[in-house]
């Protein structure tokens, strides 16, 4: 995996959902505030507004795609003046929002009556594994529609617009992987505008030749003895200007982040398999299972064992 496929699989848990909705004026959807959730909407029709407990309420217009990566509460609305009259959309209750569909909300009031659709999208994400990238977002990332730009990203929405409304054989490995698509799409269509406009953080790290190099080394082979020289080397650069460039970028050593990763990658490994402890010490480069239980629990406070037994 490249480092951003990386990182969404570490911290993705649970199911991802996904909605095609038709709203008829007057109308209003509230999505309630989901610590650990992302979510995104994308205007196929409209248009409508997005509004925000503590912004202005922002106008969208079809081909608009908005991502909340913190898990902030929203509300659509056909105005600004619409109060929402129904619940708030929770994707953290499965047993009451299934996972995807397809729906229409209101009645045509006449002809030409004007309607929203939009295509809409949560994750979950594992509080406890929340990559420092996700940090670096806004809370509302918001990619405006321009005619020819973000082909890839159009062709998913199509995509998964078209299993939505068609469902069949293998459609439950089709939408996660879909959803997943579009999110790593919504996510480089921000940081391809992101390097001319800021100076550090990751967006500009991992468009950065050097810096990218050596992460892709650290996510690649965590379980290597790495020191900051072998780093630097794959990053071609001397010890101390790539010391310092990592950190300026990224706000923390080199060193320090690869214990971070190996850390969250255990924690990955605890969750999803039944690797016994000294694999997994291995795998995330402890010579002994002592010392990994120490560092382990240094992060997550919690014995890898124990960890285990509770998620």
């Amino acid at each position: 995996m490249d480092v951003l496929s990386d990182i969404l699989a570490v911290m993705r848990t649970g199911q991802p959902r996904s909605a095609q909705v038709t709203w008829h004026a007057p109308w209003a959807q509230r999505f309630a505030p989901v610590p650990g959730a992302v979510g995104f909407h994308v205007i196929l029709r409209g248009p409508c507004w997005l509004i925000g407990p503590d912004t202005d309420p922002m106008p969208l217009a079809p081909g608009d795609v908005v991502f909340r990566p913190h898990g902030q509460g929203h509300t659509l609305a056909d105005s600004p003046s619409t109060q929402p009259t129904t619940p708030a959309c929770r994707p953290d209750e499965p047993d009451l929002l299934p996972r995807y569909v397809v729906d229409t909300v209101g009645v045509p009031s006449g002809v030409g009556d004007p309607a929203a659709v939009v295509l809409c999208g949560a994750y979950e994400l594992d509080p406890a594994l929340i990559h420092p990238l996700l940090h670096d977002l806004p809370e509302l990332v918001h990619i405006p529609a321009h005619l020819g730009r973000h082909p890839q990203l159009r062709a998913a929405v199509d995509l998964l617009t078209a299993e939505l409304a068609h469902p069949g054989l293998g459609t439950d490995a089709l939408i996660p992987a879909l959803l997943d698509t579009l999110l790593l799409y919504i996510l480089r269509g921000w940081f391809d505008r992101q390097p001319a406009l800021r100076a550090t953080g990751w967006a500009v790290a991992l468009n950065d030749p050097a810096i990218a190099a050596a992460l892709q080394a650290m996510h690649h082979h965590p379980a290597r003895p790495w020191t900051v020289a072998n780093l630097a080397a794959e990053a071609r650069l001397s010890r101390a200007p790539f010391a310092r460039r990592f950190t300026t970028l990224l706000g923390q050593p080199p060193l320090t982040y690869l214990t971070w990763w190996r850390m969250t990658t255990a924690a990955r490994l605890l969750r999803q398999t039944d690797a016994p402890l000294s694999a997994i010490a291995g795998e995330v480069g402890y010579a002994s299972e002592f010392a990994f239980a120490n560092a382990f629990k240094r992060r997550y406070g919690a014995a890898p064992g124990r960890y285990r037994r509770q998620v």
